[in-house]
């Protein structure tokens, strides 16, 4: 199989995410997306709370290729969760864009106020 090339490295994440949409919609008995989606949320947050644990391992060993791996597993299931709630990428990126020149103590302050 050959790998499709994306124009932007950022656009990997869209690209995910809309292949990850047509898997919890046309579900195939082959696609470990399709089976998170069945096995359900408990299932998605679990396999996110073990790749940001192996992520922490990995960091802690100081291997960067082992590092880059976990958190590719961390944000692909991360990415798997969004879809799970369908939440749009571009409601993440409009938050971390709201966040931006913000200073992150500030940032965090306000939450305190703001009722989600």
């Amino acid at each position: 199989m050959k790998k499709q090339s994306i124009k932007s490295d950022a656009a990997i994440l869209d690209r995910l995410y809309e292949v990850i949409r047509q898997r919890k919609e046309s579900p195939s008995p082959d696609s470990y997306v399709a089976s998170l989606f069945v096995k359900g949320t408990k299932k998605i947050h679990s396999k996110i709370v073990e790749e940001a644990g192996e992520l922490v391992e990995a960091s802690e060993l100081g291997d960067r290729g082992h590092i880059v791996h976990e958190t590719a597993d961390l944000i692909f299931h991360t990415m798997v969760l969004l879809g799970q709630w369908e939440i749009e990428p571009d409601e993440v990126y409009a938050e971390l864009q709201r966040r931006w020149g913000v200073s992150g103590i500030a940032e965090k302050e306000s939450r305190k106020t703001k009722a989600y």
